[in-house]
């Protein structure tokens, strides 16, 4: 670890954060902000910030990482930066091979979106049972209830939810939809504790297949890697209920939007609620027209309190780095030296 005062880079201010906790930190770091709005202007201004203010051990970076992407103007880090956390809960958009290959431990928010998310995951479950994008439109066509479809709604009231990825969103997901009286379901690659099962009220699903034959509603809530690109394809949905409800509230690509769009035109799915797509901003415009399904644009873990307790876990990640040499929530930890 260096003598000096470990110097923390910051892509962009940290808003949410506080001023206090800021000067806190502060106490114990050195801290610089790359004033960069865009993947651009982190690289021209980068290297000149590393000249001025000293090599940086750790970086930081914040909620919206899209105006910055692809992440891959990192070098100027090396060989001195050690730490990198970013607000966010998924992060397949970084390359975290080259980050471990070159020393670099990184981190993600486990927390600090997860309730958030889980909310909005709570928001598209009661939308797509209750069919609000067609309700929505029938009002503002000025029919009313007229428009064919809306009543009677499905209610939630023992149905079974699918919840696939039982990690901290979907916990706080379980949770959430017991006030509703789901049945609650769980996939996940190792199955949870006896304990933990009773207290979500969760039955584990020893396959994703025993899992979507069984479930009402099926919430993808598991990261996006390698084996969970087209996780829900054409057998997933083949393995669904008739008739069943979609949510998705972490990663486009973990859906097979080809088999997703079968299954919505031949009724295998009801409703889909999604809050992402593939391609983002850039979806496809096929799903704009659609009344089957519920969209929003990726705004799950988008709230004041998320973005605050997201901030605050990347600077406590290098804060325990640093007093410690571990970080609370290393991605690739078991891959760096």
């Amino acid at each position: 670890m260096p003598q000096r005062k470990p110097h923390v880079v910051s892509l962009g201010a940290p808003n949410y954060a506080g001023e206090e906790y800021i000067n806190d930190f502060t106490k114990e770091f050195d801290f610089s902000i790359l004033d960069a709005s865009n993947r651009q202007e982190a690289i021209d201004r980068l290297p000149a910030l590393l000249s001025n203010n000293g090599p940086a051990d750790a970086f930081i970076i914040r909620m919206g990482t899209p105006p910055y992407e692809p992440f891959d103007f990192f070098s100027p880090l090396l060989p001195t930066c050690k730490i990198m956390a970013s607000a966010s809960a998924g992060y397949n958009e970084f390359d975290i091979d080259w980050m471990s290959k070159n020393g670099i431990i990184f981190c993600n928010s486990v927390d600090a979106v997860a309730e958030a998310t889980a909310d909005m995951a709570i928001f598209l479950l009661l939308a797509v049972l209750r069919n609000t994008t067609k309700a929505e439109k029938s009002v503002r066509e000025g029919k009313w209830r007229t428009t064919p479809g809306l009543s009677p709604a499905k209610d939630p009231t023992g149905m079974t939810l699918g919840i696939v990825g039982l990690g901290a969103i979907g916990k706080y997901l379980a949770k959430k939809a017991a006030v509703f009286n789901l049945k609650i379901r769980y996939y996940s690659r190792h199955q949870l504790p006896k304990e933990e099962e009773a207290e979500y009220n969760a039955t584990y699903c020893t396959s994703l297949h025993a899992l979507l034959s069984s479930s009402d509603i099926v919430s993808i809530n598991c990261p996006l890697n390698a084996e969970t690109t087209n996780l829900i394809s054409k057998e997933e949905f083949a393995a669904m209920k008739d008739g069943a409800f979609l949510i998705n509230t972490a990663r486009g690509a973990i859906i097979d939007e080809a088999a997703l769009k079968q299954a919505l035109e031949g009724g295998k799915v009801a409703r889909a609620g999604l809050d992402v797509l593939c391609n983002e901003p850039n979806v496809d415009p096929w799903f704009f027209d659609r009344e089957d399904v519920v969209l929003q644009p990726h705004l799950g873990g988008l709230t004041d309190v998320a973005f605050q307790k997201a901030e605050r876990e990347c600077f406590e990640n290098i804060r325990a780095f640093f007093k410690t040499g571990k970080a609370n929530s290393p991605v690739n930890g078991d891959k760096v030296a």
